[in-house]
């Protein structure tokens, strides 16, 4: 059986699949059940995991990440149980699948390829296709010449095309990369078009809203809360990657106070870079919300690495962004514009699933850790709200969205009708008086909508 082959339709629909790794003494995986994720991914993607094999090392094998005599168990075990794939819990390099597919017969791929393969089979949006695109050619494109290797057989000393075509396959090979860095370049353009259109769209709603962002690992629930806390509209299922796009809804938190709450794409451990770096506008949600929310699932054995995971990866979107508002600022500054400054938003971690913990032992633990974090079950209870935690979610957004209360008069030129607005919705207005150019309100505020306004035209009046 030879395994040279165009590597451009790579499904694994209906496949039967051996799982594979090394262990390294750098790797994070969930001791318990080191496949259990991996499994679940094979799953999504279609494939059935039917035996699995793993091997302990100080470091990879530079040719075939795993040792040749494991290469040869890892052969044996596709044979006894008829499977037609090798997925590896790793990202390897175009040569090492290369070697692996020679010696084993088989189809190997890896796990950016299988995340990717889901996020193809997910992407409903024009905007969230574009991206798994982009992301699919940035793993293709450093991997064509391994993709081509099919063309081994008509190349080279004793080839079946015999001496002079080499060529051929070589120009072949130039005009692909040509195609895929001409496709990259306008996938690029368009996406940066998108996300200076949905960061400007972000930044308009913000100054009339207080926004929340809604992360966490891929189903710990967070599609599941934004349908109890809002009019819904998330699609929320049990299984890995069930929402690709971003949906925001206004979150009711009584006595006339609302924010936008925003649902997010879930992280896995490993994540590629590129996929995250192509998501970046459907996460301009979170990055510019005024809160994060991070839902962990603590009834998940492997909550830990989750919760790990998820803190890493916003912690690189974070730096991303302040790079970006950083260009963005210094170009603003030469411009003689004045450049609108970046922080952070503050997180707060919800404990989700609390009620399936069979004792309170772990939950003290995480509240002990996390004196702030919320423990909480999604799920609606009758009267429409968490089953647990609702007091306590919707007291931490409110003193969130107002701050301590102050009662102060504030004067507002009538040309800025959009603080004007800003107070009306949200703010306690007690009074208003008008003298032509400006409004004199008395206002019950928060503090941190006070702050924010007085960074623009309201003035305080003694």
């Amino acid at each position: 059986m030879s395994m040279h082959k165009d590597r451009t339709a790579l499904r694994v629909q209906a496949e039967r699949a051996v799982a594979a790794a090394v262990r390294l003494p750098a790797d994070r995986y969930d001791p318990a059940d080191p496949f259990g994720e991996l499994r679940e991914l094979a799953k999504q993607a279609g494939a059935t995991v039917v035996a699995e094999i793993a091997q302990q090392r100080d470091r990879p094998e530079p040719g075939t990440f795993m040792g040749r005599g494991k290469i040869d168990e890892l052969r044996q075990l596709c044979e006894l149980t008829d499977a037609t794939t090798v997925i590896f819990d790793h990202e390897l390099s175009p040569r090492q699948i290369s070697n692996i597919e020679e010696l084993t017969e088989r189809k190997v791929l890896d796990r950016s390829e299988l995340i990717l393969d889901i996020f193809a089979s997910r992407a409903a949006t024009h905007q969230a296709r574009l991206q798994v695109e982009l992301a699919q050619l940035e793993y293709t494109y450093p991997r064509l010449r391994a993709m081509w290797s099919h063309l081994e057989r008509i190349v080279g000393s004793g080839g079946i095309g015999g001496v002079g075509t080499r060529g051929p396959g070589e120009q072949q090979i130039e005009i692909d990369r040509r195609l895929v860095q001409q496709r990259k370049l306008r996938l690029e353009r368009e996406l940066a078009d998108i996300r200076a259109r949905k960061r400007r769209a972000v930044q308009e709603r913000n100054l009339e809203h207080f926004t929340v962002g809604l992360v966490g690992y891929t189903n710990a629930g967070k599609s599941t809360l934004f349908n109890t806390l809002t009019a819904g509209g998330a699609y929320a299922d049990d299984r890995l990657f069930a929402t690709l796009s971003t949906r925001t809804r206004a979150w009711d938190l009584g006595s006339g106070l609302e924010v936008l709450l925003s649902d997010t794409v879930g992280f896995v451990r490993d994540l590629p870079h590129h996929l995250v770096a192509s998501f970046r506008a459907t996460l301009e949600e979170a990055t510019h919300a005024d809160l994060l929310l991070i839902i962990l699932d603590v009834a998940d054995p492997a909550c830990e690495l989750h919760y790990e995971t998820v803190q890493r990866t916003v912690d690189d979107l974070f730096e991303e962004v302040a790079q970006a508002e950083h260009k963005a600022a210094t170009k603003a500054d030469r411009d003689g514009a004045e450049p609108e400054p970046w922080t952070p938003p503050p997180r707060l971690v919800l404990l989700n699933k609390s009620d399936r913990l069979p004792d309170n032992a772990r939950l003290l633990e995480w509240t002990a850790r996390l004196p702030d974090a919320v423990p909480l079950c999604a799920l609606p209870a009758p009267d429409g709200l968490p089953r647990i935690g609702a007091a306590a979610l919707t007291e931490h957004v409110r003193d969130a969205v107002l701050g301590p209360i102050r009662e102060v008069t504030l004067s507002v030129p009538l040309r800025d009708s959009r603080t004007v607005h800003m107070l009306e919705t949200r703010a306690e207005v007690i009074d208003r008086a008008y003298d032509g150019t400006k409004a004199r309100l008395r206002v019950r505020v928060g503090q941190r909508l006070l702050d924010r306004l007085l960074t623009g035209s309201a003035t305080v009046v003694e």
